[in-house]
């Protein structure tokens, strides 16, 4: 079926009190497995690429988001094309043309003011090219001078006034918020501060969005989505999954040398962990 915007997913999710899961795709294998775990799972989904995904497709957006394009136009459930962590504008300026109906776009790095400026400009053209567009803070509840704090992290903490007015100053359609996750945790022992989600719910009127996913235990993730998160973004767990089913692949069979065998074998293992990632989550179906 055609591409679904991420947008319209996520906001159909949000309306429901629901999510959309949104898996990072580094390889051929990775979308395959995505979408073969989404269908198997009956849920729509979201195949996201990550700046640093492009970048070690040696700096080529298209091969990945051509491939990825293809294959989500021959799958049985909706799929969304997402650009996440996007830094630079050389990099924004290519995602309509390359298929993407939306893009991440992180300025978290820089001082808040500086933050609003890059993102409310990144927001303006992304709308006049009719992307749907997602931001995070980055100097998470400081007070302005102090240097910029990654927003996922150890103790980063979205303040849910100040965001409030980022959103309102950008025109962003949905916000990353820090609440206890972080990026490439290979143990699911993230603690969210469930509270704060809820007052960063109460204070926002778009969709929230879980960033490190890949650490949050099951019951926090259904927690989260009852407190007002709609797009959940995995990429690590799909990565263990793949490595650990190579790693043991090759262990019992050190002659192997045909890369099918043991790609076929991490493929399947990634596809069996989107489908029980999405029967996990409260999700939108399709």
């Amino acid at each position: 079926m055609p591409l679904v915007p991420t947008g319209e997913l996520v906001t159909r999710a949000a309306a429901a009190r629901r999510a959309v899961a949104a898996f990072n795709v580094i390889t051929l294998e990775h979308i395959e497995a995505v979408i073969a775990g989404a269908e198997s799972a009956g849920s729509p989904v979201v195949l996201q690429v990550s700046e640093n995904a492009v970048k070690f497709r040696y700096g080529r957006l298209l091969p990945l988001a051509r491939a990825a394009v293809t294959a989500a136009e021959r799958a049985a459930v909706p799929v969304g094309l997402h650009l996440d962590h996007v830094q630079s504008d050389d990099l924004l300026r290519q995602a309509p043309d390359a298929g993407f109906g939306s893009v991440m776009y992180d300025a978290a790095r820089l001082p808040y003011a500086d933050n609003l400026a890059a993102t409310r400009a990144a927001a303006d053209w992304a709308h006049a090219q009719g992307l749907w567009i997602e931001a995070e803070l980055g100097q998470i509840g400081g007070k302005d001078g102090l240097p910029p704090l990654d927003a996922h992290a150890p103790g980063a903490r979205t303040e849910p006034g100040r965001a409030r007015d980022f959103v309102a100053s950008t025109g962003v359609d949905a916000l990353a918020v820090a609440i206890g996750s972080a990026h490439a945790m290979t143990r699911r022992t993230a603690v969210l501060d469930h509270a704060l989600l809820e007052r960063l719910s109460a204070a926002l009127s778009v969709p929230l969005v879980l960033h490190g996913s890949s650490g949050v235990p099951d019951g926090a993730l259904v927690a989260a989505v009852g407190g007002g998160i709609a797009k959940v973004n995995v990429g690590t767990a799909l990565n263990a999954a793949m490595t650990g089913a190579i790693r043991d692949f090759l262990a019992a069979r050190p002659e192997a040398v045909d890369s099918r065998a043991y790609l076929g074998v991490g493929r399947e293992a990634m596809a069996r962990e989107v489908r029980r990632i999405i029967g996990v989550l409260p999700t939108a179906g399709g």
